[in-house]
Parts: structure tokens; C-alpha cells; sequence
């Protein structure tokens, strides 16, 4: 049984698959700074708020002793749509990425076709001329 699980384990894909992991999840931390620090400021000069801290409140909240918001509801949209920014990045250039691999993919070479064999007409002619010499 260990010998199996070696087996399965060292199998090529399933390496491939360990890396590509590890690297998108590092890729997706690449990402998430880029829209936390580059494209949300930005788009929080739009809105003249944190792009990221953008939410409508559905529900008022009162300050306790401390000064803390509590028994606030709001919705958090501009979180949303900062993952959302986040996920179509990720997307985009992962369909960048295996469109290029597929591209350098050596093109299958169509196969020589397999020789042909005599038609029907030509397997009904050689029939017919052996019965008739047969018949003689």
C-alpha cells in the first residue's frame, strides 16, 4: 500500500498540479496587492472614499463607551467588487497563460492515411473472373 501511494504521488501530473497550486496561490496574492493598493485607490478617487470600505448601510449603528459602531447592518460592496476585480484578473491571465501553452504544443501531424485496399467493384471483378475460371 506505501508502494502505491509513492507511485501515485511521484506521478508527473500530480507534481504539476502541486506547483501550479503553490503558484497561483502566490499569483493570487500578487493580484490581491495590485487591486488593494494600485486599482482601489483609484477607484476611491471616484467615489472620494476606500474603494475597499465602501458599503451602504441598511441599518444605523450606535458608538459604545469605547467609540465603536455596534449593531450596524450594512453591505459591504466595495469589498465585492474588489474580489471581483481580483477573480476576473486571475481568470484573465490564467486563460493568457494556457492559451499560450497551447499554442507552443507541437500540431499533431495528421496521420499518413492507412493504404487502401481495392474497391467494391474492383473485389467484384476479380470475383467474377475467378469463377469463370472456375466454370471453364
Amino acid at each position: 500500500m506505501l508502494k502505491e501511494f509513492k507511485d501515485f504521488a511521484m506521478k508527473g501530473n500530480l507534481i504539476d498540479i502541486a506547483v501550479g497550486f503553490v503558484m497561483g496561490a502566490a499569483f493570487k496574492q500578487v493580484v490581491t496587492s495590485f487591486t488593494g493598493g494600485i486599482v482601489s485607490p483609484l477607484i476611491g478617487l471616484i467615489f472620494e472614499a476606500d474603494f475597499k470600505k465602501l458599503k451602504w448601510v441598511v441599518k444605523e449603528g450606535t458608538l459604545n463607551d469605547a467609540g465603536e459602531t455596534v449593531g450596524q447592518v450594512a453591505v459591504l460592496y466595495g469589498d465585492f467588487l474588489t474580489n471581483v476585480i481580483d477573480f476576473i484578473i486571475v481568470a484573465f491571465v490564467m486563460f493568457m497563460i494556457v492559451k499560450g501553452i497551447n499554442a507552443t504544443k507541437k500540431k499533431e501531424e495528421p496521420k499518413p492515411e492507412a493504404p487502401k485496399g481495392p474497391s467494391q467493384e474492383e473485389l467484384l471483378e476479380q470475383i467474377r473472373d475467378l469463377l469463370a475460371k472456375q466454370n471453364k
